[in-house]
Order: structure tokens, then C-alpha cells, then sequence
């Protein structure tokens, strides 16, 4: 087992990691920007080190800086969370090449999976259904303009190395199509310091769907069912549950075994995600994995029992899938809402700055992971989330009576936050009955099915 591992992450995750880590009895170095000196992952590791300045191009995407970091910490693993540089082949190799552990995917299966495009060709070779698309990357207008005409629109422009709904763009005409590719590449090339780009044929409102994979270096892979995230604004997901409303047992089983097929056909060990696309019609279709740990990953755990960032540090160091992972069950169901640092009233625009009063609900079947507390500073240079509401109860009808009660609970003061949006989306019939797609957010909320309303007049005013 690590004696000591750096997290290469902020928020959190970063926070998640450490406490795993603190479980299973091993020290932990955080690194971090001068924006985050008094983020709780730099307050709660065993050591901390400043990587750079606030922009994380200079901090968190800085390779070397993380590697000096690893060296003067003498760590012999890294847990890169998600997002920034979990999902970087380089990174993985870098890792190898300095003798220290980089706790997820080999850099092989990252190169292979990671890669949407790769990953499409991967999921065609193993017989997976994949929706249709270019021929491999996009490389340039005239390029754009061909395979948008033979897929036909609408198509969606998609970033090779994205996550988060960043580097992706919609096209629905051909006016609309060269302005689309190169926001795409633009914010791709922001977002992970690479602009590739493909393309594919946009399914309207779909259902998204994600199988959980867990695979040891001993020839055991498994899933652990799905995860409905079909709860979107702008392709970047705001709520997720498991197991989905959706699915039957029959298609549970079908895109479960394809999910394992896949994963297993590259060799791929630690967690990753299969994400699918699911017509109206019942019918599949790949469309990228998440070669790291997921933000939902919570409710995967709520609902099979398990802690998936301790399985991938076991795995890492070598050990064999735990048998209660490797055999574990559905037990209940979870709901998980995203809390984010933005005004829902005036079109979801960040909300950085002070908490003035922070007070996060509990009681039965209630967690929160998070890194805010009173008096905490949120930065603009992030991703908005600053916490993940989890509930986890017998039936989907009372997980949604708990995620209310709970964010009727959450009172967060100084800046405006999402926590009102969720509560309208627990009180709306169509989620409620469990029949919306990913135009859900958009549709509802442009016809005005439901007003935002504060949770409490009491601390929130």
C-alpha cells in the first residue's frame, strides 16, 4: 500500500481523496494556487505545497510543477481526482517515468479511451453501437462542412479531450456550423490545452446514461449499474441518480455487459465511466468514457455500498477487487444535486465571492461533499461547484422527499447559489414522474413550469 500520495486537485474531490486516504492510514501532500491557501484540502492534508498563481494554467494544469511537487514531497502515488489533468495520457507516462503511481487508467487505456474519437473506433472494434459521426478529427473547415453534410444536421461538435461539457458546441444549420467548430476548439484548447475536435450527429433530447466500471489488474472487471444524468443545462449536468428511471432490468443487463465488453476489450484497470445515449425508442449508443472518477460517483457508492476512491487506491497498489465491490448488489436509490456558486435568476451567471453563513443539512440518508464553510472565499477561476448534495433512501419517491427536505435545509448566505433551482426541479411533475430527457432544464424553464423560489425566507434574505 502508498505510504504517501499527492493529490493533484483542488475542491471537493481533492477533499474526498483525503479522506480516503486518511482511512486506509496513508499521508497525504496537497498541492494547490494561491487562490485556494485556505481551501480545506490545503487545511486537512498532512502536507501542502503552492503550485503557481490563481489561473490554473499556471497552477493545476502545470505538469512540472506537480511533479517538482511530488519529488520535494517524496510521494510514490498521485491521485489527479477529475478534471485538469486526470484524463492526460502525458500526465500518466510522466507519472511512470518518474516511479511514481498515477492512481487510475493505464496511460495505454488512456490514449485508447480517453480520446473521444479513439474511443469510438474502440467501441465499433468491440461491437458496441456508436452514434453516427466524423471520420476521425476535424481538422479544418472545409473538413467541418464535409462530415456535417454526409452525417447531416443537427450534429454536435465535441472536444477529443473533453469532460464537463466544455468543448462542445451544437450545429443545427450550416450558418450556424463554422461559428459553432471554432468555439469548440477554442474552449478545448482553454479548457485542456488541446483543440481537437470531432464531430457527430446530434440525437434530440436523448436520456444520458452512464455505466459505472471497476476493474482490478488481475482480470476482474465489473459494473456497478448506471446513473441517469439526463438533468442538463448547456450539456454540463446538474442532477444525477441511480439507478435511472429509465432503464428496464432487460436493458440494464443488455448495456451493462456491453459497458464490461468494452472496457475489457482495451485492457482497462481502475474506475471509468461508459456513457450512452438512449433514444425514445429504446435503442444505445455509445458515446465516450470517462477514463477517471466521476463527480456522481457518490450515488454509485450510496447504492451498491462501496467507496470507489479507496477501491481505485487498492487497485493502484495492486490488490485484487474487494468482494463486496466485486459482488456488490443495488440496496436503494440516490439522488445528487449540484450545488453551484451561480444566480439562477439572472441565467445562471457565477457567483463568486464570500460566504457569509454556511449551514449544510444532515439527518438520515443526507451527505455532503464539500469544501465550503462561513467565511470562505469562492473563486472565479474554477468550476462554479462548491458542494455535492446526496441523498440515498428505499424508493425514488422518497429520495426526492429527502433531496427536499435537505435543500430546504442548505442555508448558504453572501453569494447566490443553485440550491433554489434544485428545490423547483424536486416539485416539478415531469421529474418527479421520472419520464424527462435532456432537454428537461431548457424546456421547462422556457415555458415557465415552475418559478425559482428561495428555500427559507428566513436565513436567505
Amino acid at each position: 500500500m502508498f505510504e504517501k500520495i499527492l493529490i493533484a486537485n483542488r475542491g471537493e474531490i481533492a477533499l474526498r481523496i483525503i479522506r480516503a486516504c486518511k482511512e486506509l492510514g496513508i499521508r497525504t501532500l496537497a498541492v494547490y494556487s494561491e487562490a485556494d491557501v485556505d481551501s480545506l484540502h490545503v487545511q486537512l492534508a498532512d502536507e501542502a505545497i503552492c503550485i503557481g498563481a490563481p489561473p490554473s494554467s499556471e497552477s493545476y494544469l502545470k505538469i512540472e510543477r506537480i511533479m517538482s511537487a511530488a519529488e520535494i514531497g517524496d510521494v510514490d502515488g498521485i491521485h489527479p481526482g477529475y478534471g485538469f489533468l486526470a484524463e492526460n495520457a502525458h500526465f500518466a507516462e510522466v507519472c511512470e517515468s518518474c516511479k511514481i503511481k498515477f492512481i487510475g487508467p493505464q496511460a495505454s487505456a488512456m490514449h485508447a479511451m480517453g480520446d473521444k474519437n479513439s474511443a469510438r473506433a474502440c467501441a465499433r472494434k468491440a461491437g458496441v453501437a456508436v452514434t453516427p459521426g466524423s471520420d476521425g478529427i476535424v481538422e479544418t473547415e472545409a473538413d467541418a462542412l464535409k462530415s456535417a453534410k454526409k452525417i447531416g444536421f443537427p450534429v454536435m461538435i465535441k472536444a477529443v479531450a473533453g469532460g464537463g461539457g466544455r468543448g462542445m458546441r451544437a450545429s443545427h444549420n450550416e450558418a450556424s456550423l463554422l461559428p459553432m467548430y471554432h468555439a469548440a476548439k477554442t474552449e478545448a484548447e482553454k479548457a485542456f490545452g488541446n483543440g481537437d475536435v470531432y464531430m457527430e450527429k446530434l440525437i434530440l433530447n436523448p436520456h444520458h446514461i452512464e455505466f459505472q466500471i471497476i476493474a482490478d489488474s488481475h482480470g476482474k472487471t465489473v459494473h456497478l449499474g448506471e446513473r441517469d444524468c439526463s438533468i442538463q443545462r448547456r450539456n454540463q449536468k446538474v442532477i444525477e441518480e441511480c439507478p435511472s428511471p429509465l432503464l428496464t432490468p432487460g436493458m440494464r443487463k443488455k448495456m451493462g455487459r456491453a459497458a464490461v465488453k468494452l472496457a475489457e476489450s482495451v485492457g482497462y484497470e481502475n474506475a471509468g465511466t461508459m456513457e450512452f445515449l438512449v433514444d425514445d425508442d429504446g435503442n444505445y449508443y455509445f458515446i465516450e468514457m470517462n477514463t477517471r472518477i466521476q463527480v456522481e460517483h457518490t450515488i454509485t457508492e450510496e447504492v451498491y455500498g462501496c467507496d470507489l476512491v479507496k477501491e481505485q487506491i487498492r487497485i493502484a497498489a495492486g490488490e485484487r477487487l474487494s468482494p463486496h465491490v466485486a459482488d456488490a448488489t443495488p440496496r436503494s436509490h440516490a439522488i445528487q444535486c449540484r450545488i453551484n456558486a451561480e444566480d439562477p435568476e439572472k441565467n445562471f451567471q457565477p457567483s463568486p465571492g464570500k460566504i457569509a453563513f454556511y449551514y449544510a443539512p444532515g439527518g438520515r440518508g443526507v451527505r455532503i461533499d464539500s469544501h465550503a464553510y462561513t467565511g470562505y472565499v469562492v473563486p472565479p477561476y474554477y468550476d462554479s461547484m462548491i458542494a455535492k448534495l446526496i441523498v440515498v433512501a428505499a424508493t425514488r419517491a422518497n429520495a426526492i422527499d429527502r433531496m427536499r427536505r435537505a435543500l430546504d435545509e442548505y442555508y448558504i448566505t453572501g453569494i447566490k447559489t443553485t440550491v433554489p433551482f434544485h428545490s423547483a426541479i424536486m416539485r416539478n411533475a415531469e421529474f418527479r414522474s421520472g419520464t424527462y430527457d435532456t432537454g428537461f432544464v431548457e424546456r421547462v424553464m422556457i415555458s415557465d413550469q415552475f418559478e425559482l423560489k428561495p428555500t427559507s425566507t428566513r436565513l436567505h434574505e
